[in-house]
């Protein structure tokens, strides 16, 4: 049986809408079995997951959120912050009947996802965290640089709006797909123009500098310790966005969690990489619980070490 493209389906079909503190929550939803929601990050909507929602929904229930103030999801009432973040996800989990679920987060989306994890460990059996921020990120804070960046937001908007329009006559040529994608992947180049058309959907949303924001202003290290869902944590060598370096610190500091790094790829290895990040990802779906206790014992055992030798 040959698998379906992304190409061949018609999402609308499996889009849906919540209200979630009364504001509407895009999502789209396939599939049935054990849920696995997928969380996008900065600037980004629920099509950054479009080479990996097939790929599961033969055996899970999958469902991929536009976050408030991204997509087509409204505002949230209050400023955006991570952990506000992490208390809407709860939410809509509630809303759509997710009691529990494998959560996947890319970049902010990772972050969002590990504040889960901490914050209401029932609803998180496991996670993957794909080149998430949340370590380095607090480094960037600058309060004269986001001053800067809200005063020109219109002038931003208009120029990404610009970007979006022509995003189809650009991601005809190789050298388009680069231009628009340059900073997320050195892999643009060789992605697909539909795909890239997809993720430049994302831009240009009245979140985002709500969201940058709150990306640099909210620490999560000291608390990782506290992550107990086996955890997959997956990075491309050549993030420019999110340092490599920093899945090293998430490996280390989430007691039962495991490490693939790719090579010459940046910080969306799921769309650079989708068939190795699908097979990934589904051989630690597989895991057996005896397999992922094996692995806290042995992460216990590091810091054990560690701590004996300082």
């Amino acid at each position: 049986m040959v698998a379906r493209r992304w190409q061949d389906v018609d999402w609308r079909e499996h889009q849906r809408w919540a209200t979630v503190d009364g504001r509407a929550v895009n999502y789209v939803e396939l599939g049935s079995g054990p849920p696995i929601l997928f969380v996008h990050g900065l600037g980004g909507c629920w099509q950054n997951w479009l080479e990996n929602l097939l790929a599961f929904a033969g055996d899970h229930r999958v469902v991929a959120v536009d976050l408030p103030g991204f997509g087509f999801s409204e505002m949230p009432r209050e400023k955006i912050s991570i952990s506000g973040y992490g208390v809407f996800v709860d939410r809509f989990c509630e809303e759509v009947g997710i009691d529990a679920a494998t959560f996947v987060g890319n970049s902010m989306g990772g972050f969002v996802s590990a504040e889960c994890a901490i914050k209401f460990p029932h609803r998180v059996e496991r996670l993957v965290l794909v080149a998430a921020a949340g370590i380095s990120t607090g480094n960037f804070r600058s309060e004269r640089l986001l001053k800067a960046m809200y005063v020109g937001e219109s002038v931003a908007q208009w120029v990404t709006a610009r970007v979006v329009g022509r995003s189809r006559e650009l991601a005809g040529r190789p050298r388009g797909r680069q231009a628009i994608m340059w900073f997320v992947t050195p892999r643009a180049a060789g992605l697909s123009p539909e795909l890239v058309i997809e993720q430049a959907r994302g831009a240009g949303k009245p979140g985002f500098l709500q969201a940058l924001d709150a990306l640099t202003d909210y620490p999560i290290r000291d608390r990782l310790g506290e992550v107990r869902a086996p955890t997959l944590v997956v990075w491309g060598e050549k993030d420019l966005l999110v340092p490599v370096e920093d899945a090293e610190v998430f490996h280390e500091l989430v007691p039962d969690s495991r490490l693939v790094v790719y090579e010459d790829t940046g910080h969306v290895p799921m769309l650079e990489r989708p068939e190795r990040f699908n097979a990934d990802m589904r051989r630690f779906l597989a895991e057996q619980p005896d397999e992922a206790g094996e692995r806290e014992r042995a992460a216990e055992a590091r810091g054990g070490e560690r701590a004996a030798a300082r």
